[in-house]
């Protein structure tokens, strides 16, 4: 029973890891996912999330089994 939280680019290299396995249990949106997987940083701003490949919001439930991911907004050109 747990959620699997990715982090790409940038956070990648600032959280010095590419992913985290966290407990499911008490988290129900992808707030919560990165609170318990970086319980000593706040989300920085504007960060992009993901569930299962699919974009989301920060409320966007989240439950066992998922996969949350986490990334700086990008710009092209």
């Amino acid at each position: 029973m747990s959620i699997t939280v990715r982090y790409f680019a940038s956070l990648r290299e600032q959280l010095g890891a590419s992913e985290a396995s966290v407990p499911a249990e008490g988290i129900r949106c992808v707030a919560d996912a990165w609170r318990r997987a970086q319980p000593d940083r706040d989300l920085p701003p504007r960060v992009l999330a993901a569930v299962n490949h699919a974009h989301a919001s920060l409320e966007d439930p989240v439950t066992d089994g998922d996969e949350v991911a986490f990334f700086p907004p990008v710009t092209g050109g």
